[in-house]
């Protein structure tokens, strides 16, 4: 039985048809991708699923009972509160004594009187939020936040999952996120695909990120022109499956045109054509012109022009030795880089960890704390910013371009304003409205046309994939590459950084900041990988092999490449260890996680705080021995699964 039924659904906001008579249902346990350029009525459509808002036609029936939590796609700017306080938000009664249940947890485990605690538990057993609390607490230990932070202090990222937390808190039958990467670190993002295959029974999404994508769907729904298509099968099958439909429906198109022209110019040979037995074929002229009148061509692609000035000297930065020190925090130390002019650099790292500090660094636009900084000669700088401050909410589209002029100089040619924001899909009636009703997508474009209406030789991007389509997203990608000039992005985008940089600087776990060749993929080869000490000395004896010159042991370095060396006696029974613990691991976990719920559940049982505080203080400190070694455990498979691979390869 489908969860979800939508039946002949119509949504306009007084333009074209967002959505045109669609119908399609979602099932239990289907992930389904909601695709479609920006502006299609995808975000309409989750709202429209999660009831948020009603259609101007037709109908969206859900399953008796059927519990349907929906992540938006912007952080909102009005809350305040603690973690714990966010998650409970929208749970009425319920959720207000949970809140007040968990202040007084608190208290008496700093050892006050628990009578207070008993009376709230017994009003929250009244109202059946005792299964409500588990789940949030859960959700909460599981999402890796701390319940106590402050909801305004968090960074973007750690804002998203406690967002999803609440999203969670129900335990939903069906969860609706849209793009739920955006502000999420590479990381984050990796959980954030571990946790829905896990965890999300059903779910309905929409995602600019193409490896999320790739990864998690199982059905694509495509919106376009406000019609749906349904796919059932992966994305590149999809990518396939549509340029085909598209050349089909431009070649049909073409062969209407055709005809029509033809009845046109027959129609105007005067009398003759309006004949009695002629009737017919001008009745049939006239339903053709309403056929073409009624056609919705599909929105072009945007026509991205990237300025180059001419060129800067042939280093762009050199940082020697250098450190930045904020407020007693080290960000990064004893940096040594070099950027030359033409290198395409991508900068990856948890938020917060300081990839924009360090640009403003290299750019000579923050002292660092330590060492010197060297930046190259004639350097023209152009900076996307990933909050969007440089665009006022109050101006219009065009006065964001051009500050109130005409035209804009393209290439050394004046251009008309209008024209160049019809490049960028704005047409004349968007760009007369004001920034603050544009979309995330929208927004993008419109920093994007503003950036490039000024020549440069060194682009500076911070996340600048955020909400772009597909099509938009991969022709950004082709002018970077096309781009004579030095590139620095900070993206999370794992295709983008793969298509588009040369190489790469990284913010390891170990507080590192290192360069890599390559991009994503390239970095995740080239990273370090813990390793025990003997192995490691092995390893190294093999490089200085391989490094050899001529005499010296090059020729057989040069073997040891050619043809891998047999397994030692000690790394065959490592071998054999690794993979029988592996077998072990999944069945530890799960154990563990046994345990977890066991363990919320007595710290959720009312009659555990009329016991004294000391037993109250160890329930909660085997909670989280608990889940240290959970995380633990989970570090030790990744740790298993790298070095199985290494020994692997070397087999």
């Amino acid at each position: 039985m489908a969860l979800i039924s939508v039946s002949d659904l119509s949504m306009s906001f007084g333009g074209p048809l967002l959505l045109d008579r669609v119908s399609f249902q979602i099932e239990e346990g289907q992930r389904v991708c909601i695709v479609g350029r920006n502006g299609e009525g995808k975000s309409t459509l989750l709202r429209l699923l999660s009831g948020d808002l009603e259609p101007d036609s037709g109908r969206v029936s859900r399953a008796t009972g059927l519990r349907v939590a929906r992540l938006s796609q912007k952080v909102p700017e009005d809350l305040h509160g603690t973690v714990h306080e966010i998650a409970t938000e929208g749970l009425g009664e319920a959720g207000r004594l949970i809140a007040d249940y968990h202040r007084a947890s608190r208290e008496v485990a700093h050892g006050a009187d628990p009578t207070g605690l008993a009376e709230i538990g017994q009003a929250l057993s009244e109202h059946g939020g005792w299964e409500t609390l588990q789940n949030i607490d859960t959700a909460i230990s599981r999402l890796g936040l701390d319940p106590e932070a402050r909801f305004e202090e968090l960074s973007g990222g750690l804002k998203r999952r406690a967002l999803l937390a609440r999203a969670l808190a129900g335990d939903p039958d069906v969860l609706l996120l849209d793009e739920p990467t955006n502000h999420l670190d590479i990381d984050s993002i990796a959980w954030l695909e571990e946790f829905v295959l896990r965890r999300v029974r059903t779910l309905v999404f929409i995602t600019h990120d193409r490896m999320f994508l790739r990864r998690i769907a199982t059905r694509i729904i495509e919106l376009d022109r406000g019609r749906l298509a349904d796919w059932s099968c992966d994305y590149d099958t999809f990518l396939a499956r549509k340029e085909a439909l598209l050349e089909a429906e431009e070649k049909n198109w073409a062969e209407f045109d055709k005809k029509l022209a033809r009845e046109e110019a027959w129609i105007r040979q005067g009398i003759k054509a309006r004949r009695t037995r002629n009737e017919g074929r001008v009745r049939a002229l006239k339903r053709l012109r309403e056929e073409r009148r009624a056609r919705r061509e599909r929105l072009g692609t945007s026509k991205i022009v990237v300025q180059d000035a001419s060129p800067s000297g042939k280093i762009v930065a050199e940082a020697v030795g250098v450190s930045f020190a904020y407020d007693e925090r080290t960000i990064f130390r004893d940096l040594d880089l070099t950027i030359m002019r033409g290198d395409k650099v991508g900068l990856i790292g948890p938020n917060g960890a300081g990839k924009t500090t360090l640009i403003q660094v290299l750019l000579g636009r923050l002292a660092p704390s330590t060492g010197t900084v060297k930046l190259g000669t004639r350097l023209e700088v152009a900076y996307f910013d990933q909050h969007r401050e440089q665009l006022d909410p109050a101006k219009t589209v065009r006065e964001s371009i051009a500050d109130g002029n005409d035209t804009v100089t393209v290439n050394g040619e004046p251009r008309h304003v209008m024209g160049y924001l019809k490049d960028f899909l704005f047409p004349p009636e968007r760009a007369m409205s004001p920034v603050g009703v544009l979309s995330g997508g929208e927004r993008n474009r419109l920093l994007l046309a503003r950036l490039f209406t000024r020549p440069s030789n060194v682009l500076v991007m911070d996340e600048p994939t955020n909400d772009l389509d597909a099509e938009t997203l991969e022709l950004l990608e082709e002018r970077l590459m096309e781009y004579s000039g030095t590139v620095l992005v900070v993206s999370h985008d794992r295709a983008f950084l793969n298509n588009v940089v040369t190489s790469t600087i990284a913010f390891e776990a170990d507080g590192r900041v290192a360069a890599y060749v390559g991009g994503y993929d390239d970095w995740l080869r080239q990273r370090p990988v813990p390793a025990a000490p003997a192995e490691g000395r092995e390893r190294t004896k093999n490089s200085d092999l391989a490094n050899a010159e001529p005499g010296k042991g090059g020729q057989q370095a040069e073997a040891n490449r050619i043809r891998p060396r047999k397994l030692s006696f000690k790394e065959q029974r490592e071998l054999d260890e690794l993979r029988a613990e592996l077998g072990e691991l999944p069945s530890r976990i799960e154990a563990l996680e046994a345990d977890i719920e066991a363990a919320h559940a007595r710290l959720s049982d009312p009659d555990l705080y009329r016991q004294s505080s000391d037993i109250v203080a160890t329930a909660q400190n085997r909670l989280t021995e608990l889940e240290a070694a959970h995380a633990e455990t989970f570090a030790r498979w990744e740790a298993v699964e790298t070095r199985l691979a290494e020994l692997d390869a070397t087999n």
